[in-house]
């Protein structure tokens, strides 16, 4: 029965759409103890490690899901014919950062973090999904509210938003770093 129920999660991970939670795992698995779920999937995790494969079960946006190995990328990119991820536009780096830690905000919210005008950006993000609406502001003109979504947390290999640096993190990471000021890159 330990056999078939690491079989059984392999496949429920394999045919979801979506990173799979462990809650969800034991919803559908109703018959087996919560303790045996978290065993197996420990197991299969542990196999997937272990062996000699080119996929990998990984943790990503809230639940586990199967990746490619990322030592074998450029034979995939070439049967697939597609080419490198489209990289965000420095703009939508910079409002995704804004909704991220600063989520749920509004477009007016957004364009003041950021001192310009942020709708065009904004619906370049919801068209990539990146970010969603989950509602409106009880405020005069009831604005949109968004958010970052499980496809923001997948497309940074996230696994849920606590996991990006805090303001702090950031903060000592740039400190740390010999930035060179404007003025010493035009003496130099």
């Amino acid at each position: 029965m330990e056999n078939r129920l690491k079989e059984i999660i392999e496949s429920l991970i394999f045919i979801s759409l979506e990173p799979l939670t462990l809650e969800k795992i034991k919803s559908v698995l109703t018959e087996f103890k919560q303790e045996e779920i978290e065993q197996a999937i420990k197991e299969l995790l542990d196999t997937y490690v272990s062996n000699e494969r080119g996929i990998q079960i990984i943790h990503s946006g809230g639940g586990l899901l199967f990746s490619t190995k990322p030592e074998h990328d450029s034979f995939i990119k070439r049967l697939l014919k597609i080419e490198r991820k489209g990289k965000l536009s420095s703009a939508a780096l910079e409002t995704l950062s804004a909704i991220a830690y600063h989520q749920p905000i509004t477009l007016a919210e957004i364009s003041a973090l950021r001192g310009v005008d942020s709708s065009s950006t904004l619906k370049t993000l919801l068209q990539k999904r990146l970010v969603k609406i989950v509602g409106r502001k009880k405020s005069p003109g009831n604005p949109l509210i968004y958010r970052t979504s499980e496809k923001f947390l997948t497309y940074f290999g996230l696994n849920t938003i606590k996991d990006l640096p805090s303001p702090e993190e950031l903060s000592k990471i740039l400190d740390e770093e010999d930035i060179p000021e404007e003025e010493d890159i035009a003496e130099q």
